[in-house]
């Protein structure tokens, strides 16, 4: 199921340096199911295990894409966040609703850890995004 966010411009959601305010662009723009939107969030170099394997660059904007559009369901809690200069680890616990073959959500639970990375203009972009890790259904 896709949430709607008629007054919100997804294009124009930042991540910052605050892990809090920084899950909650990133849980908007995932659960809006606009891919494109998400990806954008990316560095183009970026790594995302979002689609069950490590994709980077047309690979992984095309999974994420194809992904979002098939409305899954994501909602986090920050448990740890640690920055270095330019550089920030930020620890989550996850549930993610993935459809089914039968259309059903498929409810899975995990810790996984993301890398943010300030970039040369000062925005926080998403460097690593490792959301399969120690998944529990």
């Amino acid at each position: 199921m896709t949430t709607s966010t008629p007054d919100v411009d997804l294009y124009s959601l930042e991540l910052t340096d605050d892990p809090v305010v920084q899950n909650e662009v990133f849980l908007k723009i995932f659960n809006s199911g606009d891919g494109a939107a998400f990806d954008n969030l990316y560095r183009d170099d970026a790594i995302s295990n979002l689609t069950g394997g490590p994709l980077t660059g047309e690979a992984r904007t095309k999974g994420i894409i194809e992904l979002l559009a098939k409305g899954p369901t994501l909602n986090s809690v920050v448990k740890h966040s640690y920055t270095a200069d330019d550089v920030t680890l930020i620890v989550v616990d996850f549930e993610l609703g993935l459809p089914g073959e039968d259309g059903e959500l498929v409810q899975i639970k995990g810790t996984c850890t993301d890398v943010i990375r300030r970039v040369e203009d000062g925005k926080w972009m998403m460097a690593v995004d490792r959301p399969v890790a120690d998944i529990t259904v």
